[in-house]
């Protein structure tokens, strides 16, 4: 494998998720089939910008979006930060380059009465699998969480009598969230389901299938996406709508944007600044509608 030691790196170092390093992988893959076939580069640490200026022409042509260049020519970037941090290269290749310009993307978040429409229909959950789904909504829209963290989550995370989530982030990085009361009561609630399962195949994990293996990232989402086609007339019915609603709703009611970055498990300031479209719009409903100077008449 020509990047066995970089996607070491990443896996070792990094500690970057499967589906990252898996996407890395592909990047470069393409690229190299792309050297290959169109330069003869049988290894592509030694091209210049030329080469990947043609490929990026060539994935244009091909009608891919600029979103996703960006994303292919980031993996490639970081495989030549390594080269350079390993001193096979002195010159990364890509240091002039700029990213191409993309329409920033609104993200929807679900508005509370969807929210509540579906909490409604969960309120009669039965069964191991009504009461893990339920689960699952509520875990979502009270913590914030990320898929990935979900489907992670370990039985020994939870405190019951603390009221508090141990989730493990990007980069197996810890943070605790608070649960809300309703929330562990569910949590019970499940666990006792759980415990009358026939087998449990994967018992350190949290959610599991009936079969009693973890559940899976594609499952989550089929859950998520079904219970909101019910509420929800949006495009998009997934798992990071309901974190983007959990961190909308927060600020929307006042919450301080750096708590809402700790309970999101973002790095940085910025990143949390993306879900700050909507409390404006709220807070300019506000100040028109409560300013003395501002009069519809």
């Amino acid at each position: 494998m020509p990047f066995a030691k970089f996607i070491d790196y990443l896996t070792l170092e990094k500690k970057y998720a499967a589906h990252t390093i898996t996407a890395y992988t592909t990047d470069l893959e393409s690229f190299l089939q792309f050297a290959s076939e169109e330069f003869d580069y049988k290894d592509i640490k030694s091209v210049n910008y030329s080469i990947i200026r043609s490929w990026i022409v060539a994935l244009v042509d091909a009608n891919v979006s600029n979103r996703s260049i960006n994303r292919k020519i980031s993996s490639l970037r970081s495989y030549y930060k390594f080269l350079l941090k390993t001193k096979q290269i002195e010159v990364s290749p890509l240091a002039k380059h700029k990213a191409l310009k993309t329409s920033k993307k609104i993200q929807v978040p679900f508005s509370e009465k969807e929210i509540e429409q579906v909490l409604t229909l969960l309120e009669e959950a039965d069964g191991f699998e009504g009461i893990r789904n339920k689960l699952i909504v509520e875990l979502f829209y009270s913590t914030g969480m990320r898929r990935a963290e979900l489907v992670n989550l370990k039985v020994d995370a939870v405190s019951i009598a603390q009221r508090t989530i141990k989730v493990l982030g990007k980069r197996n990085k810890e943070r605790i969230i608070p649960l809300l009361p309703m929330v562990t009561t569910t949590i019970q609630s499940y666990l006792k389901q759980r415990e009358a399962l026939e087998a449990l195949q994967d018992p350190d994990y949290l959610l599991l299938t009936k079969k009693g293996v973890k559940i899976y990232e594609t499952l989550v989402y089929r859950i998520i996406n079904s219970y909101f086609s019910k509420a929800s007339e949006k495009v998009k019915k997934s798992p990071h709508i309901l974190r983007h609603s959990f961190a909308t709703h927060l600020l929307n009611e006042g919450a301080d944007l750096n708590a809402v970055k700790e309970l999101l498990g973002h790095s940085s300031l910025a990143s949390t600044q993306v879900y700050t479209h909507n409390s404006i719009a709220t807070l300019k409903q506000v100040y028109q509608n409560s300013h003395p100077r501002n009069s519809n008449e």
